[in-house]
């Protein structure tokens, strides 16, 4: 079958594989891009489970609280001149207070609340045309928490990236410190029980593909699978990762020390799953593959 130049970027942007052994992956499992970056796995090709597998578009996250109620969000546009400038960075500001000042829960009630006389979808669109590039607040999560638990905010690279979490017990410091680590290392879970067995299964026997491919042996296959497979849900854990100020200490014996625990965690990165136009890679694409 015809291989697409899109479908070969995306499992390159995914797996940080060559693009010829992408091209090779997507003719080998038929243009199934996730297929695709089992296949790469399984042969050696890329560790895919450690590359970012998602493309940055521009514009910035935040979080704030107050009180007992926090949010965490992003607001995007085209251009990251634009994300950059003081009208921008102002809405954004804007937005936060807006909806930490609401009754809102959900994203499609923060698009209604009031934002100096105005809804907020409405007042989005008003700076879309006094900016002149399209602005979307694309996602909004609203946090309530208990009064004996504790918030902690941590915004990198001026609003890249930003974590939320909540710990039960302890205090702010060591909660931002929880937030910075979120920002760092990117857990995909809390702990190893909210992992679904779908993903397990599927983890299970991409490891045992591996491992064959590797050329070991049959009989100590299953064992080897078995160890790498706990090391790998060791790793996309929160509280079981070492802790980033600290690697002698896991994220869960870290806040421990404090007499705490963590509850819950968020964490925005601007563009997440929003793909990029790129004019020169499909020229590139095109004449290698022809």
């Amino acid at each position: 079958m015809a291989i697409k130049a899109a479908d070969v970027k995306a499992l390159r942007d995914k797996t940080g594989a060559g693009m010829m052994d992408c091209k090779k992956a997507l003719k080998e499992t038929d243009g199934d891009l996730e297929k695709a970056v089992d296949y790469l796995r399984e042969k050696g090709i890329s560790k895919a489970a450690k590359k970012a597998d998602r493309i940055a578009a521009e514009g910035l996250t935040n979080v704030k609280s107050s009180g007992d109620r926090a949010v965490i969000y992003e607001l995007n546009s085209e251009t990251d001149f634009v994300a950059k400038n003081d009208q921008f960075k102002n809405l954004i500001e804007e937005i936060g207070d807006a909806i930490l000042a609401s009754d809102a829960k959900t994203y499609e009630e923060a698009l209604q609340v009031d934002i100096n006389g105005q809804k907020m979808e409405d007042k989005i669109v008003e700076a879309t045309a006094k900016i002149g590039e399209k602005l979307t607040l694309r996602r909004v999560v609203i946090v309530e928490k208990s009064s004996d638990q504790v918030f902690g905010e941590y915004v990198h690279m001026g609003g890249k990236i930003a974590a939320l979490s909540i710990l039960q017990g302890g205090n702010e410091n060591v909660a931002k410190d929880v937030s910075m680590h979120v920002a760092a290392i990117n857990p995909r879970y809390l702990k190893s029980d909210e992992i679904s067995e779908e993903v397990i299964a599927h983890e299970r026997e991409v490891l045992r593909n591996e491992a064959l491919n590797e050329g070991k042996p049959e009989h100590i296959v299953d064992k080897m699978v078995e160890g790498r497979l706990n090391k790998f849900l060791k790793e996309i854990c929160l509280v079981n990762q070492p802790f980033v100020k600290n690697p002698d200490l896991t994220v869960e014996n870290f806040v421990k020390e404090s007499g705490a625990k963590v509850v819950a965690f968020e964490r925005l990165e601007v563009g997440e799953g929003i793909e990029k136009k790129s004019e020169d890679f499909a020229s590139e694409v095109k004449s290698q593959m022809s």
